[in-house]
């Protein structure tokens, strides 16, 4: 695998001699009850754009991901070395202030998980713990964020309401409006629409291409078509390494490697 490590990072340097890198991960390994997770990952990820992780099951994309807003560190039995900076701070240095941190990354799960209160309260909650007391500024917050995830005009007369009784596509984009009114750089998704009808996995796709001009996305995916729908670049991982990382055009169509290849084709999964 030596020689892929050289072609990782000569295609890593041809994508971002192009834009300007928001994360960079540097020689960052991570061991899970002893298992070596993540190999010697390097890796700059562009500002304002989707990045989607892929790869085959069990190669560590998750990993990557939760690597980003240090969510690893519920795990147990976790080592972790390397550095992995957002705008140019190392989230991993010993000084490093998690809660600071966490609010910097909107994390879309794989199934949504409104809390249990009113629809106004899911959105309200987060600025409320960061500070935002005035009733005024809340509803303001509330607005602008379920405007931005499609969801104002479906909702604004129930904002009372139990938000575990809207729909799991709506939930979703609760979950989602939940994360973007604390204001965050980054939005994390771990496969967020795999629990989705086709109409609101289309509805969540629209709205995180929308965003991409605000936040800088990084998503989980199985599914190729929605790589390639979503997406400005893909990080293709395999056995915890970064195989390929370029252009989604590039790597789903003009492989340089032939696992990337073959999985591609789908004779990988």
């Amino acid at each position: 695998m030596h020689a892929v490590s050289s072609s990782k990072t000569e295609k890593a340097q041809d994508v971002n001699t192009q834009v300007q890198s928001h994360i960079v991960i540097r020689d960052l390994n991570v061991h899970i009850e002893g298992k070596h997770i993540l190999k010697n990952i390097n890796l700059d990820i562009p500002n304002h754009s989707v990045t989607s992780i892929i790869g085959p099951s069990g190669c560590g994309k998750t990993t990557l991901l939760k690597t980003l807003n240090r969510l690893l560190e519920d795990v147990s039995d976790v080592s972790i070395s390397g550095s992995v900076l957002v705008n140019g701070e190392d989230i991993y240095a010993p000084d490093a202030e998690v809660t600071h941190l966490r609010k910097k990354m909107g994390l879309l799960s794989q199934k949504p998980f409104p809390l249990p209160m009113s629809i106004f309260d899911n959105i309200a909650y987060g600025p409320k713990i960061h500070g935002i007391k005035n009733k005024k500024k809340l509803q303001e917050i509330v607005e602008t964020q379920l405007r931005n995830v499609g969801l104002w005009e479906e909702v604004k007369d129930r904002l009372d309401a139990s938000a575990t009784r809207l729909s799991i596509g709506q939930q979703q984009r609760l979950c989602l409006a939940r994360g973007l009114a604390v204001e965050p750089e980054i939005i994390l998704g771990d496969e967020s629409t795999s629990a989705l009808d086709p109409i609101s996995t289309q509805t969540i796709e629209n709205l995180l291409i929308s965003l991409k001009d605000a936040y800088t996305i990084v998503l989980v995916t199985h599914i190729l078509r929605q790589a390639r729908r979503v997406s400005d670049y893909i990080i293709f991982v395999y056995n915890g390494e970064i195989l390929e990382f370029g252009k989604t055009e590039d790597v789903l169509l003009r492989p340089k490697h032939e696992i990337t290849r073959q999985y591609v084709k789908g004779f990988i999964s």
